[in-house]
């Protein structure tokens, strides 16, 4: 266990499918998390100015910038680095998670999500149980 344990309330669900995004809002707002959302990559820093997250829920199949070049932009960010992410894509392949934590993400999971993996994870990060790669 490390000092880093933090509150997380806000998530930023980025994901250009809308439905993606309300059923992760539902599943998270259900547990007491405030949701705001964002379609792609430039949405998403325009809203992580606005609502400051806790963390960020990271689609990587996007149209522009992908998640895994946003995530990076985010984890070398001097504004943002403090803010977890954690990648949330179809991709499911070893790779693409083991790529998704190179690029800055604090955990990754695949979808259809398990919302009790997902608020397990949630919980870890906020814990200070993940370890920033």
């Amino acid at each position: 266990m490390t000092s880093l344990a933090k509150t997380i309330k806000k998530v930023l669900v980025v994901d250009d499918s809308e439905t993606e995004r309300e059923s992760l809002r539902g599943m998270l707002s259900s547990r007491g998390y405030e949701v705001v959302t964002a379609k792609d990559a430039q949405d998403a820093f325009a809203q992580m100015e606005r609502a400051r997250p806790d963390l960020v829920l990271m689609d990587v199949v996007m149209p522009g910038q992908n998640g895994f070049q946003a995530t990076r932009a985010i984890a070398r960010s001097e504004q943002y680095s403090d803010i977890p992410v954690i990648m949330c894509t179809s991709k499911s392949q070893e790779t693409d998670r083991v790529w998704g934590m190179r690029q800055g993400a604090r955990d990754y999971v695949t979808k259809p999500v398990n919302a009790d993996e997902l608020i397990s994870k949630i919980q870890a990060i906020a814990a200070g149980d993940v370890a920033k790669p």
